[in-house]
């Protein structure tokens, strides 16, 4: 299996887990309906390992072009492979989201709340505000990275790493998810929000367009300040 396959594989199974453990939740007549704000963390949590450890071994298992691009600012990853992880994510996260839907199929015409519809694809904010909702998706993924970059400086036994990052992505959503839904991901959020858009989903409403690009931007800030800190303050 090449990277390429790699990347695509292990953020298709990020989606259809992730995106899965929203549906379950918040779709009409699903039986973990109503089962909370911490059975989605812990779901994304488990989804981010599971996605590790499938491909960790073939491409790295970056699964977020935050992550690819953060490590390539410093010098981590080359940039002439940054394009083609990209691509492979972000096409990944689209048939990751084509399959969530298939799997809830009777679940769209039970339910009448567009949003929650939309929440099972891309991320919403709490309360709409462009400053705060990009500071938040900054700091989220700020922290995702320079966790990640500290996780890798330490030495574990063989095979625990993934089960770590998964610990941090939960500890993410505890914490910080509240204000935006924690995409800390732009293919986690741009591939399944264009899938929403496409996808024939009973009763869908708007994919919220208008919101999309902070998903985007701010993982990418994020990303790459919390690479630069962590190279200027811990390996200087």
């Amino acid at each position: 299996m090449s990277p390429f396959v790699g990347e695509l594989v292990g953020t298709m199974l990020l989606i259809i887990l992730g995106g899965g453990v929203v549906g379950g939740v918040v779709l009409n007549k699903s039986k973990a309906q109503h089962s909370g704000w911490i059975v989605i963390t812990i779901g994304w949590g488990l989804a981010v390992t599971m996605g590790a450890y499938a491909v960790g071994g073939i491409s790295g298992a970056h699964l977020n072009p935050a992550l690819t691009i953060a490590l390539a600012t410093i010098d981590r990853f080359a940039w002439a492979d940054v394009p083609l992880y990209i691509v492979a994510q972000m096409i990944g996260a689209f048939l990751g989201a084509v399959i969530v839907w298939l799997h809830y199929l009777p679940h769209w015409k039970q339910t009448e709340d567009k949003g929650a519809k939309l929440a099972v694809f891309a991320t919403d904010p709490a309360i709409p505000n462009t400053l705060g909702n990009l500071l938040s998706e900054i700091i989220g993924t700020f922290i995702l990275v320079f966790g990640i970059l500290a996780i890798g400086a330490n030495k574990f036994v063989d095979g625990l790493n993934p089960f770590v990052v998964g610990l941090l992505i939960i500890s993410i959503g505890v914490s910080l998810g509240g204000t935006t839904g924690y995409a800390i991901n732009p293919a986690r959020d741009l591939g399944p929000r264009l899938a929403h858009f496409l996808l024939p989903i009973a009763g869908k409403g708007s994919s919220n367009w208008s919101y999309a690009w902070i998903p985007v931007f701010g993982p990418i800030i994020g990303g790459v300040l919390a690479a630069l800190f962590y190279k200027i303050v811990f390996l200087a």
